[in-house]
Order: structure tokens, then C-alpha cells, then sequence
């Protein structure tokens, strides 16, 4: 039976075509459409004769309708198609709240690549669920991520760590039917790799890998682009077949095949500043003496801080710290939160770094005898990223610290933040209370941060006012109001406050409740029906309470207002990729507390040490978390003024789980290690207790 009907308007009249849809389940989506030249009126091309007489599936009229409709909303028609029954498979789109295919503003029609790709791309993520690499939460998460930064839903997955590069790749391959190859084990001729010039394999992301029968076998990353392999055919003239590997993978193996990339390093040129003469210009020490430095203009200078800032990114450092010292200037990044020294720079060249990246930052480059903060906006690779930059006077010079804001470090929901089930759980409820403080404690650069924007990303819709007030703003985030604080205009959190109560907002996050007017501003506003979100600078979640009262607010405010408390720190995860299971001696299992019941599904793991994780045995970071829920009993101690340590013991009769408690589990689930947990958490009296209601609960799954 077929299914036509007219989708055309005046609209469509207009711009010469007369669109005839005919729903089908042909071999691909557009197999039976022809496809006319583009139309001058618009950029997509427009299909303008089906066939007919084609078996048509409910399922298909479904969907194709439903892009239909859309499209005839966008230019005006008020035809209206009947609704027929769903087909089983849309079932599982629909709850995945994704359309087939989505129309750009502005364009009534899709492409055929387009078309095709939206098709495509469904298909292959009901195929990852369908071999049990992701879940259907986990796709729905990745999804939203993916529409959110224009990304490859593969990428999301990869970056997300739901799906690890290979299973991907593999996936894709069988999607696509052509071979998966895993470059790891595999060693290519040295003969096969002279047939592709080093430039074509850089260039396209592809690396020969065999010759049989007269084809030519290239490892691609993307089989969705046959633009490029069409380009391979006509450069190589010759056959080509096409198998799959990670782009990761075929970037390592072009560096190791055809060699590191021609260019320079930061290291090369910190040797080429120690070796060869260089002009310099004879200009005041930043110390206040005179001395010889390496003029600022200069190109070589230029191309050192540009390589720093490049390696640092590639490196994923978060901070670039330049610390000068009498006989050097030290250049070091912080890496997963640990501080790893480069080549030290000479002394001379101290002048010529700080001013170019005063120049870089918009940053008065005369100013030399107080703290200067600017920040500097930059793309490297396919990444966009800013950088905090703070320089500040020391008795050798200036010190400067350039933090790495990574927008794709914010693009997580609350499912990667690393809590527990339980804790996910208690946490995802409880930021969806109408009002209220929630606390995030830690220090500084234990995630807080990143804790907040993933809450706020969750809670952010249209139906939602959301305002922030924060010191500095670090991330920019889509609908959202965000106020920076400005202490020389006197704009400080108090002050913004009370101006956001004016503002009706539904939530509200206060970058850090640091004084007693800012808490108090706060605390009324969760009052007056806002859920309001804060940090503090404290060691755990029950002494954030005696932190409150000790700025100056009441006990009995503090115990009406706060919901939670979320103190957290962050540990490096074990290098996937070098991973190893091991024993650890027994000493240190007793010594951890760990319960029986636990230790029996224990799977303890270190790394080894990779090229992958530089050698560290880690690559990334995860939070270990405790979560305080104040109920009433913990509401009644707080009004009575009770001390943190009885707050502590109560909290954790009451099922909470401690930073350590939350570190061991996740050491015997392989994902980090005792020296991590150690390193950022202490043990205390309650940790027993703590850690058998972990183990409660895992005998209970």
C-alpha cells in the first residue's frame, strides 16, 4: 500500500516546487527520492518525485510525517495528516526524547546529506544500545550533550566515559560493515606506509595498513565521510578499501610511522633561548634592578608562550604556573591536580614572558608593583578555551598563573561527577527541592565548581529563572544570568543579592557565602521560597555548620535554611589503558578498615605506567563525595548549637557516606588507589561505622 499525499503550500508554490512524500521502507531513506537542483530560494536541496507503489510500514509513516508536518508548520500550512500507530522501534526513540530529525531555523528543507546522516546516526546508537555498550539514560544524557555543543554523539560518549574509543570504532565498524582494527596489536609494513605521503595521512587522519590484490587498505576515523575517501581514490589512483580505527589510535600511529611532527616543542625552544645568541633590549628588572632581557616583540618569544600554552592543552593541564627564581624562571603545569615541571627557562627571558602575556591579557604591562588579574580568549586545535591569568609581585620578579577554563569540562551532568548510586540519587532530589541552601564544600580546586554547573545544567529550562553571582565568572553558561562580581564599584555578593530578589528568580547560586552579610542575603532568600546554591571553604560537610555560625549567622537560621551539605575532594583515576589488577600487602587492607564483605568484591588495580597517562600510572580525575542530609534530628542538634563532632556522629549513624568511605569504594572498584585516598582524605573514628553501611548496601544490590 502506498501512502502520498501533497505537502504543498503557497509558500512552496512560490519557490517553484511541488513536494510529493511518499512514506516507505526502502534500503535507505532516500533510496526511491530524486533529488532535484538546489532551489534558488533555498540553500537544501528539494525532492520532487517519489516512486509509488511501494510497501509502506506504520512505523515509517510515523516518523516521516512527523518531520513533514514540522516542515509545512515552518511555511505555513495548516494541513493536517492523520496519526497512525506507532512502529515498536519508535517506541524506544521517543523515550529517548530525540526526533528523527531536526529542520534548521530558517531552511524548510533538509539536505540529502543531512537527511541521511540524521537516519544514519539513530540507527547506530540503537545499535550501541542493542550490544549493551551504553544504557538508554546514559544515550539520553549524551544526546542532550551532543545537541548542546554541535559534537558527534560518538565523541560525547567517549568524552563522557560511557564508551571507551574502541568500543565505539567497533560498533561504528559493524554498523557500517568493514573491519574494526585495533592498532595496538598490529605492526604495518614500512612498505605499505611509503604508498600515502606523510602530508595526505596528516591532512585526511588516515594511515595505509595493507595491500592485497591490488587494493589498498586505508584506517579511517569517520566512515560518514565519503567526501574524503572519494579524495583518497582520485590523490592515490588507485583501489581503496576502508576499514576503522579510533582517531586517537591513527593519530599515535602516523607519529610513529612517519615520525613526530616537523615543528617545535616548548622545550626546543627554551634549549634555543639557552644556546643562541639573541637580540635583546637593555630594560628595567622586574625586581627593580637593571639586567639584560630578551625584548617581548620578539618572534622567538611569541612562539614560546603561544608552544606553552599549546602543550599545556595537550597535556590537559589546568594551570600554567611561571615562577621566576634567581638563577631561572620555573615553567610548571598542573596535571589531574599535581604539578609537573617543564625546562626551566633562562633568567633573562623572565621581562619578555610576562610582558607579552600582559599584552595577551589586556593587562597594563607598566604595572609591576601590585596584583593584576586579566584573561585571554583563545582557540587551539578545535578548542575554545579562556584563560585566568593572575600575575602578582615576589621578591625575584613577577609570578604569573594562567588556569585553563575548558567549556567541555562543564558540558557534564551530574551522573559524571562520580557520587555514589545512593548519593546520586539523595543529590538528584534534593536540588530539585523548591527552596533551600545547598552547600558545596572543599577546597580550592577540589571540583566545587564543576559540582555547581553540572546542578545548574540539570535545573536548566525554559520554565526556570536561573541568576548566579559569582567571583570571577569561569564558565559562560546558555540561558543562564550570570553577574560577576566588581569590589572597586562597590558590586560585591551581598549587593547582588539583593538586587537578584528583584529579579524573581527561581534559583539562585552565590559563588561563596564568605562574610556574614553575603550568608545572611542568602539564607533569606532560600527563606522566601529560592533555592539557592553556595560554597564554602571548609575540611568537611559537618563543620560547614559551625563555619555559618561562626560569620555571624544564628543557629536557628542556619538550621531553617540548609537542606544539604556536599563536602568533596578529587582523586586521579587509574590510566585505562595500562590498568592492571594487583594484591596489596596486607598491612595496608588492615590498616584501610575495609569490612570482609567488601574486600570479597574487591578488584584492586594500579597502572603500570604508559606513554597514554605519561608514565604515572593515572590519567583523569573522579571526586570522592559526603553527603549530609539534614533531617529533623540533625536539625534539632543544630538549634541547640551542638558541637561538629557530635553533628559528624549523628550524620553518619544516619547513613552518611565520609570522603574516606566514598574513596575506599572506589578503591576496590579498581578506579583509583590507597595513595590517592590517602593523599587528599583523612580516617577518622566514624570511619567503621561509615564504611559497613557501604557494604550494607552492596550486598544488597
Amino acid at each position: 500500500m502506498s501512502h502520498c499525499f501533497p505537502t504543498a503550500s503557497r509558500q512552496t508554490e512560490q519557490l517553484g516546487t511541488m513536494v510529493l512524500l511518499c512514506c516507505q521502507r526502502p534500503k535507505s531513506p532516500i533510496d526511491s527520492i530524486q533529488w532535484s537542483t538546489p532551489n534558488p530560494f533555498c540553500s537544501s536541496v528539494v525532492p520532487h518525485r517519489v516512486e509509488r507503489n511501494l510497501t509502506c510500514i506504520p512505523g515509517e509513516v510515523h516518523r516521516t510525517t512527523g518531520c513533514y508536518r514540522t516542515l509545512l508548520r515552518e511555511v505555513g500550512s495548516k494541513r493536517s495528516f492523520p496519526q497512525p500507530a506507532p512502529h515498536p522501534r519508535d517506541i524506544l526513540r521517543s523515550r529517548r526524547r530525540a526526533p528523527f530529525c531536526a529542520f534548521p531555523a530558517g531552511n524548510a528543507f533538509l539536505s540529502t546529506k543531512e537527511f541521511t546522516m540524521s537516519r544514519t546516526m539513530q540507527d547506530f546508537t540503537d545499535l550501541l544500545l542493542q550490544q549493551g555498550v551504553i544504557s538508554l539514560d546514559q544515550l539520553s544524557e549524551a544526546e542532550e550533550v551532543a545537541k548542546n555543543t554541535g559534537a558527534d554523539i560518538g565523541d560525547v560518549l567517549i568524552k563522557m566515559e560511557y564508551a571507551s574509543p574502541e568500543e565505539v570504532g567497533m560498533a561504528l565498524a559493524k554498523f557500517h560493515k568493514i573491519p574494526f582494527v585495533d592498532l595496538r596489536s598490529e605492526r604495518i609494513s614500512e612498505t605499505v606506509i611509503e604508498l600515502v605521503p606523510e602530508s595526505v595521512a596528516r591532512e585526511n587522519t588516515v594511515l595505509p595498513f595493507k595491500e592485497e590484490d591490488g587494493a589498498l587498505t586505508i584506517l579511517i576515523a569517520d566512515p560518514f565521510d565519503l567526501e574524503t575517501i572519494e579524495k583518497l581514490r582520485f590523490i592515490l589512483n588507485r583501489k581503496i578499501e576502508t576499514a576503522l580505527a579510533p582517531k586517537e589510535a591513527i593519530n599515535g600511529a602516523i607519529n610513529q610511522y612517519y615520525g613526530q611532527v616537523e615543528g617545535e616543542s616548548a622545550d626546543s625552544m627554551l634549549q634555543e633561548f639557552t644556546d643562541t645568541a639573541i637580540d635583546f633590549t637593555e630594560t628595567e628588572s622586574d625586581s627593580g634592578g637593571g639586567e639584560e632581557t630578551v625584548d617581548d616583540n620578539s618572534a622567538p618569544v611569541i612562539r614560546l608562550v603561544n608552544l606553552m600554552i599549546a602543550e599545556a592543552v595537550q597535556l590537559r593541564a589546568s594551570d600554567i604556573h611561571v615562577e621566576p627564581f634567581e638563577d631561572r624562571v620555573r615553567i610548571r603545569y598542573r596535571i589531574d591536580g599535581v604539578c609537573v615541571e617543564r625546562e626551566a627557562a633562562p633568567r633573562r627571558m623572565l621581562s619578555a614572558i610576562i610582558a607579552r602575556i600582559k599584552i595577551l591579557s589586556k593587562i597594563d604591562i607598566s604595572e609591576k608593583r601590585r596584583p593584576t588579574d586579566g584573561r585571554i580568549k583563545i582557540t587551539v586545535g578545535d578548542k575554545q578555551l579562556d584563560l585566568r591569568v593572575s600575575i602578582i609581585p615576589t621578591n625575584h620578579g613577577q609570578s604569573c598563573v594562567m588556569r585553563l577554563l575548558d567549556k567541555d569540562n562543564i558540558k557534564v551532568g551530574t551522573r559524571q561527577l562520580g557520587l555514589s548510586e545512593r548519593d546520586f540519587r539523595n543529590f538528584n532530589s534534593l536540588i530539585r527541592r523548591p527552596n533551600g541552601i545547598v552547600l558545596v564544600t572543599g577546597p580550592t580546586g577540589s571540583g566545587k565548581t564543576t559540582t555547581l554547573y553540572a546542578s545548574l545544567n540539570a535545573l536548566n529550562r525554559p520554565d526556570r529563572k536561573i541568576i548566579t553571582a559569582e567571583d570571577p565568572v569561569e564558565y559562560y553558561l546558555p540561558g543562564i544570568n550570570q553577574v560577576e562580581v566588581k569590589h572597586n564599584i562597590g558590586l560585591d555578593f551581598a549587593r547582588i543579592i539583593r538586587a537578584m530578589l528583584r529579579q524573581a528568580p527561581n534559583i539562585i547560586l552565590v559563588g561563596e557565602m564568605r562574610d556574614h552579610e553575603t550568608a545572611s542575603m542568602g539564607i533569606q532568600a532560600s527563606l522566601t521560597g529560592h533555592l539557592v546554591f553556595s560554597t564554602l571553604h571548609t575540611n568537611d560537610a559537618p563543620s560547614s555548620i559551625s563555619r555559618m555560625v561562626d560569620i555571624g549567622v544564628p543557629s536557628y537560621m542556619v538550621a531553617s535554611s540548609v537542606i544539604a551539605v556536599l563536602a568533596q575532594r578529587l582523586v586521579r583515576t587509574i590510566c585505562p589503558r595500562c590498568k592492571v589488577r594487583y594484591q596489596p600487602p596486607q598491612s595496608v587492607i588492615e590498616d584501610s578498615e575495609i569490612p570482609p564483605e567488601m574486600l570479597a568484591q574487591a578488584e584492586f588495580s594500579k597502572g603500570k605506567g604508559c606513554t597514554y597517562c605519561g608514565r604515572t600510572g593515572y590519567r583523569g580525575r573522579i571526586g570522592i563525595y559526603e553527603l549530609m542530609l539534614i533531617n529533623n534530628k540533625l536539625r534539632e542538634l543544630m538549634f541547640k548549637g551542638t558541637t561538629t563532632k557530635t553533628i559528624r556522629e549523628e550524620a553518619i549513624k544516619n547513613g552518611m557516606s565520609t570522603l574516606y568511605a566514598d574513596g575506599m569504594l572506589k578503591v576496590i572498584r579498581g578506579i583509583t588507589t590507597f595513595d590517592e585516598v590517602y593523599r587528599v582524605a583523612k580516617k577518622t573514628e566514624q570511619e567503621a561505622l561509615a564504611l559497613s553501611h557501604i557494604a550494607k548496601e552492596l550486598s544488597s544490590l
